[in-house]
């Protein structure tokens, strides 16, 4: 497409390079400077097209990476052109209201920073909580992996699989999952303290899973507690193999090490956020939802 400029941001450079191929579209890298202070100054080459997709996902550094959304975004408006921000992981989306009294609901700060960069238009995977897209007066358009993984997990040597949402809360991903790969889920029932983010799962299940591989899908995994949790529960009712599988791999810390340790066989993510368990690709994807965005 050639009346679009795709924006390679620092954070997700190879996943701009990849929408920028589906699309045939100008790929324009962007030259970051970082001052001793922490400080950031960011140097994009002007793009031939007025419609432009800066692709910059806001993983850790969380506020560095957003702030360098914000910069491509301001600088392509200030040249004239329509801004559309591929965010493949869209932090701050978890904090969409007030748990504790005291608390600011960041979820919307985010909206209003973005819109005021000139931002139009918002592409994000697997946002976290619908309520934090209601913040935005502007177009979200929440692509999901659900697909694309379930596809990958169909192509792996798996023993009568059974795909396990680890809460509640994600019983309609683990549904889809399932449904994809014609096979039944459950659900686990998960309960976390609010003041101290300790993670309980109950471990009495109503479901034989004796010699069952199962699929722990989430929409990310960041410490780890809730996916260690689930895979100990699992194990302790005779499960067969366990893996975990997500859009987004933050995998802070040594999650990964304490994932592993729980008996989880292999860790399968999107390249929302760029690692080694980043397997999934999204730029094709991607790339469909920004042509569908210019058409």
């Amino acid at each position: 497409m050639s009346e679009i400029s795709v924006i390679a941001g620092p954070s997700s450079p190879e996943l701009a390079a990849g929408i920028a191929k589906h699309l045939d579209a100008e790929l324009v890298s962007a030259e970051l400077r970082v001052f001793s202070d922490g400080e950031s100054k960011i140097r994009i080459g002007k793009p031939s097209s007025k419609n432009c997709v800066v692709v910059q996902s806001t993983h850790p550094p969380v506020d560095t990476h957003l702030m360098q959304a914000m910069m491509m975004s301001m600088k392509c408006t200030g040249d004239g052109a329509k801004v559309c921000a591929v965010i493949p992981y869209l932090a701050y989306a978890r904090q969409d209201k007030s748990f504790l009294e005291g608390e600011a609901i960041s979820a919307a700060l985010v909206a209003r920073l973005l819109e005021s960069s000139g931002v139009s238009k918002v592409i994000t995977v697997d946002i976290h909580s619908k309520i934090a897209s209601s913040y935005f007066s502007i177009d979200v358009l929440d692509v999901s992996s659900i697909p694309l993984l379930a596809e990958h997990a169909s192509k792996m040597s798996l023993t009568r699989p059974i795909v396990v949402s680890p809460d509640t809360g994600g019983i309609q991903r683990a549904e889809e999952f399932a449904r994809i790969l014609k096979t039944d889920m459950m659900a686990l029932k998960k309960s976390r303290d609010r003041n101290t983010g300790e993670v309980s799962v109950e471990e009495r299940i109503d479901v034989d899973i004796s010699g069952r591989d199962a699929i722990l899908i989430d929409d990310m995994i960041s410490s780890g507690g809730s996916i260690v949790k689930a895979a100990e529960v699992l194990h302790k009712n005779k499960a067969g193999k366990v893996y975990a599988m997500c859009a987004h791999a933050l995998l802070l810390g040594d999650a990964a090490q304490r994932i592993f340790a729980a008996g989880v066989q292999d860790i399968i993510a999107t390249n929302s956020i760029p690692g080694p368990y980043a397997r999934v690709d999204l730029s094709a994807a991607l790339a469909e939802a920004v042509r569908s965005s210019f058409s």
